[in-house]
């Protein structure tokens, strides 16, 4: 098996030697083996190559001179002696007439390179069968830009989003116009040309001077919505998502991994917050309709629904009656699984309502712990949940600004409670409740004491590191100064709103309307007046601020549920 990883690779070459051919995309757990060899800065895609050939799954490998990781990674590789067969081909930045030429004798080097270490020679019919036919067919559809997905993200992705999913990054959309038959008569080197004249004629990739034909995308009506990958440390593609980002007229996501499997597993609930935007919320569950019996409740005039809201923290439950208004509401500590801590909240917010649990006709989860509630009948994201919940409680909001347990998030949302865009920084810890919770904890404080001590404020202390080990370590460094604890407190306060404020920053300030702030931070009063300062704008605070997510999924239940009525109607 030859393993490559451009769409420019010339695989129907090796076909004509009899060998297979396959894109290389290992995604591993971690770089344990490349992380020895390969210096902290190489992308993360680069360091998964070196990774793949250290364990012994890629024996035979084409690369190309596509950026300067890739030329290192070659060096690396080399050093190893792993490789059977590395080759560097050598890939034109134009696609004029003069760099088909010279393309054709970069392949046609690579062909001698390979017939000289395999001792096959290469047969023109098994290479010309090679060509696939493609069909274009007009059909809505995604498109996922940018560098590089594995197998693992790309499943993830189909998986999340009910309509078609197109991969035109570097290494997808492989589509050569080629007649093979016109191929059949021609001398050699006409033919290389002409080869090499297709492989440059594919959707350019963003490497390519002339972008006109992917810029031309863009513009594709049946284009829905991008989600635009990159890799940490990647040296070309972030240019390219500002270009789009400016110019895109349909929902953009953007998504970073390091090329890991584990950083797969973020980037789920960015995924279906993306699919919800564009698809819908409702029904996301067709399969757990509402029973006869229930449907006979509604009918009587008398039923609840409830919404809950497991999150890493907390577990939130709101349940609303007949009407929409909110019956009960509860809050407890997530415990030792979100199963147990759901049933538990629910329990509670049904006996505080004086109602049986047989009253509630549909419950929606919504959280980190969404998957593993069974209880449920359908699950929606935080994102969708808590743009819906801030538009119930004040519909001249646009801007949600969420700081939970374990991420940021800012959510721009429309008159209606629908996303329209959002944000999060779910990589670490940093300005979320827990960074806080850890920071009382360095200064002998609760949460309470430390949401309003800072307030008193009298230097204007700076924490440089956002990074909670090293911020800590800070806060402990100001303690042995003998810095004021007040005047600590309000560096981290400081620090915290400026880095939502530029998340909030980030969704541009084309959203009129009112900022409103939820999630359990919204209590602490330090971080409301130093967010404020930075957005430049007052923060809607409310009671229910903490139950926002649980409220929207409760929201969606009833709306569900008032949808049936009126059909019946």
């Amino acid at each position: 098996m030859i393993h490559y990883v451009c769409k420019y690779t010339p695989v129907e070459l090796f076909r004509g030697f009899g060998e297979e051919c396959a894109v290389l995309e290992e995604m591993p757990e971690n770089f344990e083996q490349s992380d020895q060899i390969a210096h902290a800065n190489l992308c993360g895609f680069g360091k998964s190559v070196i990774q793949a050939v250290l364990e012994g799954k890629a024996d035979q490998l084409v690369l190309v001179n596509c950026c300067d990781s890739m030329r290192r990674v070659y060096d690396i590789v080399k050093s190893t002696g792993k490789c059977n067969f590395l080759y560097m081909l050598d890939l034109p930045h134009e696609d004029n007439e003069c760099e088909k030429v010279k393309f054709a004798g970069s392949i046609q080097r690579l062909k001698e390179a390979y017939e000289k270490y395999s001792g096959k020679k290469f047969d023109r019919t098994l290479f010309l069968k090679a060509f696939a036919k493609t069909s274009a067919s007009r059909t809505s559809y995604i498109g996922v830009l940018g560098v590089r997905v594995s197998g693992i993200l790309e499943k993830m992705i189909r998986d999340n989003l009910h309509m078609d999913v197109r991969n035109l990054t570097c290494t997808g959309g492989r589509n050569l116009a080629v007649l093979p038959e016109e191929m059949q008569e021609m001398e050699e080197d006409r033919l290389l040309l002409a080869y090499a004249d297709a492989l440059l004629g594919q959707m350019p990739c963003f490497r390519m001077n002339n972008n006109t034909r992917r810029n031309q995308l863009y513009l594709d009506p049946d284009l829905k919505g991008i989600i635009y990958h990159t890799i940490k440390f990647c040296d070309y593609y972030g240019f390219e998502y500002a270009s789009i980002k400016k110019n895109i007229q349909v929902p953009l996501l953007k998504i970073e991994t390091d090329f890991t499997s584990q950083s797969a597993g973020q980037l789920s609930t960015r995924i279906q917050a993306f699919s919800e935007t564009i698809e819908g919320s409702e029904d996301m569950n067709p399969e757990k309709e509402i029973s006869r019996e229930e449907r006979e409740k509604m009918e009587s005039g008398v039923y609840y629904v409830a919404g809950i809201d497991s999150g890493s923290t907390s577990t939130d439950v709101v349940i609303l009656d007949q009407d929409g208004k909110i019956k009960s509401t509860m809050i407890i500590p997530t415990g030792g699984g979100a199963m147990m801590s759901a049933e538990k909240s629910l329990d509670q917010a049904i006996e505080k309502a004086g109602i049986k649990k047989e009253d509630l006709v549909r419950i929606v989860t919504t959280g980190y712990g969404r998957a593993y509630i069974d209880s449920g009948d359908d699950s929606i994201t935080e994102i969708t949940c808590h743009a819906k919940g801030a538009n119930y409680l004040n519909p001249d909001v646009r801007t949600v600004i969420d700081i939970g347990g374990q991420d940021i998030k800012a959510i721009s949302i429309d008159e209606h409670g629908a996303v329209k865009n959002f944000l999060m920084n779910d990589k670490c810890a940093a300005g979320t409740g827990r960074f806080l919770e850890m920071m009382a904890r360095t200064l002998g404080l609760s949460l309470e004491e430390m949401s309003v001590k800072g307030l008193d404020w009298k230097e204007n202390v700076v924490i440089s590191s956002m990074c909670t080990v090293f911020a800590e370590s800070e806060v402990v460094s100001l303690v042995a100064q003998n810095k004021e604890v007040s005047d600590i407190i309000h560096g981290l306060n400081v620090s915290v709103a400026s880095k939502v404020g530029a998340l909030a920053a980030r969704l541009g300030k084309n959203n009129p309307g009112e900022y409103m702030m939820t999630g359990g931070v919204a209590k602490n009063q330090g971080i409301i007046q130093a967010l404020e300062e930075k957005l430049g704008a007052k923060l809607y605070i409310c009671d229910e601020a903490q139950l926002c997510g649980a409220l929207g999924a409760a929201i969606f239940a009833y709306e569900k549920c008032k949808d049936i009525n009126v059909q019946k109607i």
